[in-house]
């Protein structure tokens, strides 16, 4: 992907990350939880400071839990945050949590970047 920064190899929640548009995409991957959240956590916060729109790219999630759903609202307050491919964890936390109606969900990031 070109314009991207960020690794898309190794360990950690944090992906890759690049421009959308006007949006700037960021990749979960893996455990999101208090041991392992800061980095994304920190990529979401600076994404929010320089982005009207942020997309966190999902689909590779493969646990989430309450410190998860505390760093996205606290995400949604800053910026646009939209959130691409949720896995089925996730999207299944999403739901049972009822956070799903606060944050924006859509099925993958080409459609969470054509939302205006």
């Amino acid at each position: 992907m070109s314009g991207g920064t960020g690794s898309g190899a190794g360990a950690g929640p944090l992906g890759y990350q690049h421009a959308s548009g006007a949006a700037w995409v960021v990749q979960a991957r893996g455990d999101l939880d208090v041991d392992t959240l800061q980095p994304l956590e920190a990529a979401l916060g600076q994404a929010a400071a320089s982005h009207h729109i942020v997309i966190l790219d999902a689909e590779q999630v493969t646990f989430a839990d309450s410190t998860c759903l505390s760093v996205l609202l606290r995400v949604r307050q800053l910026t646009d945050l939209r959130i691409a491919g949720p896995s089925p964890v996730l999207a299944r936390l999403l739901a049972l949590t009822g956070t799903d109606r606060a944050l924006c969900v859509h099925p993958d990031v080409a459609a969470a970047a054509l939302q205006t």
